[in-house]
């Protein structure tokens, strides 16, 4: 229906063109024809009005579906374009424009009374000014992190100007662990799924190992998950860093354009977020800190399942994956024995406890 409608109009427009465009021609066409002077109301001069409209009218007629389908597709091109450009960018243009071409007026103000040159060299002065400008702030926009929050903001969020964004990356996305947390109600503020970790992911998925390819989707199970069942909002940034190659420093340049922290399993990113001052939400860190304390001399229960590295120790799990190394348990293989706790280790991989068999220690001490 609005294509029938711009048709119409463009149809109009061009019979309205065509009666100005041979209004002004039939001075010209008058040397040709007989044509009175100042007589262009005549009917003669009516008829070449009505042609000159029918033509130009049918031409629009032709043209308006090709001229609107073309439109349709810059703007296609151009909104695909700008979905790219983070938000904080558009607007730091923008306000730099602004400030840059108001700069360039008063400054040109007196150039341009210059004679004769003056007209030319005011505006080259201006667009230099606002070149200029524009370049420097996108140079520096990492320092501007005032408009962060005005702009990398959920829309469901509720408006909150204390909201912290925390950046997920690919390890912690396929870890899974991510979304028991945010059941717990512990996560607050805004989850921000990058673009480029979410390509990260697809290429994964994608992949011919069959190891690889179950990880990628694991991924994007959960982050399906974590949008559609969690309460907690979750934006995806659509921004990209191209020129920066490897997706931890694109991570880390993003967590110091919105200000943000990243949730990570990956030992070496955290590193490289503590040297460059970006809080980082280890999630083994946290599954450590939230192990039952172990102390020693305390007793418990445990299946002795393969050998150590040492001579004689036996190795055993409790049911959060913490390794018990088990001296002289070598023998227990298979077997589900009592132990006794001698010392805990910490360690940033984990926790290890060890421990020894409960009646090898009453036997040392001589109970009997």
């Amino acid at each position: 229906m609005a294509s029938k409608i711009l048709r119409v109009f463009g149809t109009l427009l061009g019979m309205v063109l065509g009666v100005y465009l041979f209004a002004v021609l039939l001075p010209v066409i008058s040397f040709f024809i007989d044509i009175p002077a100042g007589l262009h109301f005549t009917p003669a001069a009516i008829g070449y009005y009505a042609i000159g409209g029918i033509l130009l009218g049918l031409i629009f007629y032709i043209l308006t579906p090709v001229l609107i389908n073309i439109f349709n597709r810059l703007v296609s091109w151009a909104d695909t374009k700008l979905k790219v450009v983070p938000t904080q960018d558009i607007a730091l243009v923008a306000l730099s424009m602004i400030i840059t071409l108001l700069i360039g007026l008063l400054l040109s103000y007196p150039i341009y009374r210059i004679p004769v040159v003056g007209v030319f060299i005011s505006p080259v002065i201006t667009l230099f000014l606002v070149f200029i400008g524009v370049r420097f702030v996108l140079n520096r926009k990492e320092e501007f992190t005032f408009l962060s929050s005005l702009f990398n903001r959920n829309i469901r969020s509720g408006g909150r100007e204390n909201e912290v964004f925390k950046i997920l990356d690919t390890s912690a996305i396929i870890d899974g662990r991510i979304v028991d947390i945010c059941k717990t109600g512990f996560m607050e503020g805004v989850i921000v799924v990058s673009g480029f970790v979410l390509e990260e992911l697809r290429h994964i998925a994608d992949s011919p190992d069959l190891l690889k390819r179950n990880r990628g989707r694991r991924g994007l199970d959960v982050l399906n998950k974590i949008q559609k069942e969690m309460d907690i909002p979750v934006q995806i940034y659509e921004g990209d860093f191209e020129d920066i190659a490897e997706v931890d420093s694109k991570l880390v340049k993003l967590a110091k354009t919105i200000n943000g922290k990243i949730i990570t399993n990956d030992f070496n990113l955290n590193k490289v977020c503590e040297l460059q001052g970006i809080s980082v939400l280890n999630i083994n860190e946290l599954a450590n800190a939230v192990k039952p304390v172990v102390l020693p001399g305390e007793e418990m229960v445990a299946q002795i399942i393969k050998d150590g590295k040492e001579a004689g120790q036996g190795i055993a799990y409790l049911d959060d994956g913490t390794m018990i190394v088990v001296e002289g348990g070598r023998r227990y293989i298979g077997e589900t024995i009592e132990v006794l706790v001698t010392s805990v280790l910490q360690t940033a991989a984990g926790r290890m406890i060890f421990a020894k068999p409960k009646q090898d220690a009453e036997k040392y001490s001589g109970v009997k």
